[in-house]
Formats: C-alpha cells, sequence, structure tokens
C-alpha cells in the first residue's frame, strides 16, 4: 500500500520544493490521486446501495422508512465533514510549506475537537430521533422503522466523525491509498453484518447441499446496525494508519499538546463554520424536498430513495477527483506556487466533467436494470428509473460544481461558494420543486433538480475562471 504512495509523494514533493512539474507529471499526479479517491467515495456509496436492495428485498415499506430519514443522516454527516475539513485543510497547507511539526500539531488538536463536536451531535440526533418520522410527514407505518434506523446510525456518529478526520488528514499527506482501501474494507464488513443481521435464520442451497445460515431478522434495524458496526471497525484501523504508520503525520515523531490553540481554533472555524452553515441549510432544503415527496405516498417515498442511491453512484466519481483537487490546491498554495494551483484547477475541472458525463449516459441506459438491483417492486422501479433518466442530463454540470467547490475548499475559501450553494438550492430547486410536484409529482421534483444543478455548474464555473479565488496564492 506505501509503496504505491512513494510515487505519488515524489510528484508532491515536487511541488513542495517549487521544482518544475510537466504537463504529464501534472495530469499523472492528478490521476494518481483521484482513481483511489473515487474507488473510497464508491465504496462510501455501495454501503448506501447495498442497505438499499438487502432492505428492498423486505417491501417498499422498508425501503421508505430509510428513504425518509437518509436527508437528515447526510445533514450530519455533512456537519461532521465540515468539522474535519476545517483542520485537514490546514494540514494540508503545512505539508506543502514541509513544516510537519506543527501539521502534526493540529492533527492532535483535531482528534480530540473532532470527537467532542461528534458527540454533541449524536445526543442531539438521539434526542429527535423518535418524533423526526412525523416531523418529516411519514406515513404510520413507517415511522417505527425510521426512528431506529436513524437512532442506531446517530450512535454510530463519532466512530463515522473519526473516518472522515483521518481519511481527510491522509489525503492531505497524499495518500490517497489507505483511506480507499480500509473504505472498501467497511463496504464490505457491510455486506457481511447486514446479511447476519437483516434477515432471520435461514436455509440456503449450495451445489446441492443444504445449508442454515443464521441470522437475526432485524429487518431496517440490522441495516443500520451493520453499517455501524463496519464504521466502527474501520474507525480504529484508519487511526492506527494515521497516527502510527503515516510517514508525515505519524504522533511519535515528538511529544506534542492536544490541548486546542486559538490559533488553530480560528483558523478551523474560519474554513468549517462557512461549510457547517451551508450544509444545515443545504440539508435543511433537501429535508424540505423530502416534505415535499412525502404527500405523494410510500411509492414515491421508495423511488425517490432508491434513485438519490443510485445516482450518488454516478457522481461519486466527481466527489473523489474533488477531494485530489483540495489536496493538490492546498499543498501548491502551501508551497506558493500559484501558477501550478491554476493548472491543477483547470485539469481537475476538465476530468470531472468528461468522466461524469460518460457516467450520466451509463446511468440513462442502465436506469431500469439499476433500479431492479435494489428493489423487486415494479412500480418503484418503472418510477424510479423515469426520475434517473431526467437527472442524468445534468452530471457535467454537477461536475463543474462539485470540483470546483473541492478546489476552493483547497485554498481555505469557503464562504462565498457556501452562499453559491445555499442560493441555488432555494432559490432554485425549491421553488421549482413546489411549483412541479402537485402537477407532475416525483418527476416533477427531479426536473426541478435537474434544472437547478445546471444552474450551479454554471455559476461555479463562472467564480472559478474569475480566479478572485487565487488571491490566497503568492503573486
Amino acid at each position: 500500500m506505501y509503496g504505491r504512495d512513494k510515487s505519488e509523494n515524489r510528484l508532491l514533493k515536487l511541488v513542495q520544493d517549487g521544482l518544475p512539474m510537466t504537463l504529464w507529471q501534472q495530469l499523472q499526479l492528478t490521476v494518481q490521486l483521484s482513481v483511489p479517491a473515487i474507488i473510497s467515495q464508491l465504496s462510501s456509496i455501495l454501503m448506501q446501495f447495498i442497505d438499499a436492495s438487502m432492505v428492498g428485498s423486505l417491501g417498499a415499506e422498508a425501503s421508505a422508512s430509510i428513504g425518509l430519514v437518509s436527508t437528515t443522516t447526510w445533514l450530519f454527516m455533512g456537519l461532521t465533514t465540515a468539522c474535519a475539513t476545517g483542520f485537514y485543510v490546514q494540514v494540508s497547507h503545512l505539508l506543502g510549506a514541509k513544516d510537519g511539526k506543527n501539521a502534526r500539531g493540529i492533527l492532535r488538536q483535531s482528534i480530540v475537537i473532532c470527537l467532542l463536536f461528534s458527540i454533541i451531535l449524536t445526543a442531539i440526533g438521539c434526542a429527535v430521533s423518535g418524533p423526526l418520522p412525523r416531523w418529516l410527514g411519514g406515513e404510520e407505518a413507517i415511522r417505527d422503522d425510521a426512528s431506529a434506523y436513524f437512532f442506531i446510525f446517530m450512535l454510530s456518529l463519532p466512530a463515522m466523525q473519526i473516518n472522515v478526520l483521518a481519511s481527510g488528514m491522509l489525503r492531505s499527506a497524499g495518500n490517497m491509498y489507505t483511506p480507499s482501501a480500509l473504505n472498501v474494507l467497511m463496504c464490505l464488513l457491510d455486506v457481511v453484518f447486514n446479511f447476519l443481521l437483516i434477515f432471520p435464520a435461514r436455509e440456503l442451497e449450495i451445489f446441492g447441499l443444504g445449508i442454515t445460515v443464521p441470522g437475526a431478522g432485524l429487518g431496517v434495524r440490522g441495516a443500520a446496525l451493520g453499517t455501524a458496526l463496519a464504521a466502527i471497525a474501520v474507525a480504529g484501523l484508519l487511526l492506527r494508519a494515521l497516527c502510527m504508520k503515516s510517514p508525515q503525520l505519524r504522533l511519535d515523531r515528538e511529544k506534542g499538546s492536544f490541548w486546542p490553540t486559538s490559533a488553530c481554533m480560528k483558523n478551523a472555524f474560519g474554513i468549517a463554520m462557512p461549510m457547517g452553515c451551508e450544509r444545515i441549510v443545504m440539508c435543511g432544503a433537501q429535508i424540505m424536498s423530502t416534505v415535499i415527496v412525502a404527500p405523494l405516498g410510500t411509492i414515491a417515498i421508495a423511488a425517490n430513495a432508491f434513485a438519490i442511491t443510485a445516482e450518488s453512484i454516478c457522481y461519486m466519481p466527481g466527489y473523489g477527483i474533488s477531494n485530489a483537487a483540495t489536496t493538490l490546491v492546498g499543498q501548491s498554495i502551501g508551497a506558493r506556487r500559484k501558477d501550478l494551483t491554476w493548472r491543477f484547477a483547470n485539469i481537475s475541472v476538465i476530468m470531472g466533467m468528461a468522466v461524469m458525463a460518460v457516467m450520466g449516459v451509463i446511468m440513462y441506459l442502465g436506469a431500469p436494470a439499476i433500479m431492479k438491483a435494489m428493489t423487486p417492486v415494479p412500480e418503484v422501479v418503472g418510477l424510479g428509473a423515469e426520475i434517473l433518466r431526467i437527472e442524468a442530463f445534468a452530471e457535467p454540470m454537477y461536475a463543474a460544481s462539485i470540483i470546483a467547490y473541492g478546489i476552493f475548499v483547497g485554498a481555505g475559501d469557503t464562504l462565498i461558494p457556501s452562499i453559491m450553494n445555499l442560493g441555488s438550492i432555494w432559490a432554485v430547486r425549491l421553488s421549482l420543486a413546489a411549483l412541479l410536484a402537485p402537477q407532475y409529482g416525483l418527476q416533477g421534483v427531479w426536473t426541478a433538480m435537474c434544472i437547478e444543478l445546471c444552474v450551479r455548474g454554471a455559476i461555479f464555473l463562472v467564480r472559478l475562471y474569475g480566479r478572485k479565488w487565487l488571491a490566497r496564492t503568492s503573486k
């Protein structure tokens, strides 16, 4: 695993040392960082796909119970991501400036702050888990399962916070392969735990032999518990890789304090606060979208949830390239290389839009098969395939917004992009969805989403090529 990292670190060292890089070397480094990041993102969304497909076999109501609270789980995960980003962007800049000692100091402080933050979020989430499905407009039949799923998810949030923080720190150091490999492992563990926890004990015939397979028969609760156990197992492995094995960030290289300093907290707050507010308002908008969808019935809720999961597989490559762009831009800025920062930004955006355009074509053509893989209910499959095909047209412009945002995060420029995200989703998506849903149903909601993603991509490209965010680099 670390053998592959040496090649990446060699190219990153050219960035840190101020040495010239050919276009081929820039492309090579971008691809090397992007591919494992894409694999990591795909593995995380595959966990949701696995949960959805396994629970989907239990019927539309079981699927709808998870779909109802999914946007709220994204809200809490978004907040943990914002908190972690405030620290690992600082580490990226320090490593770009070859200041490993202070980078490790930021890491120590981040572990304490992020854990405390996630524990507070866990307490809040558990407190609202009971009434949440009712607040979201869920039908009586799915409220108990939805509440239980959300409660178990919230109990695992500190482990998920560690996963996000450790993965971000390793990526900031140029190590994409370790978090990617461990996220794939988490996906595999999720399959095993779900297989044992969702379904009851049963007889399976393998090569003509009858085998009794154990099972807890917990249904929706088993899906949440399986994901939680997988996250907890991998959190420990990620911390070990970061704090004991990372050549640049291992904490045994010198003694240091875990007590937060005012300078670190101020910088983290400046990066994380706009992101956190954005995630709250963005997920609030997604929750409002759920409220718009909920009156359309159980079939619409289930189709919406499955289609969101399926579409996530399409745009995860964009998030992987965005993670790589954050690392490349952060280290280039730390090394005070404005020219290289701009070239990495261009390479990342063009690559991301091309990849997601191809994924959009695949999603359009394969929409029915993708939906059938998650649910046997014909009505859900038909409706889900229809709305997926609407969304396919927005993928290239969605890529532009995702990757440009990652570039801005690497530059520590989060306030204006966060405001742009908020304005787009609230002014365009929700207003259009509210207008179209009564007449066109779920298809109207997804048409509004498609239009909004295209608008968002356009405004992010305008800001990117306006170059004002480059003011953080030296001239």
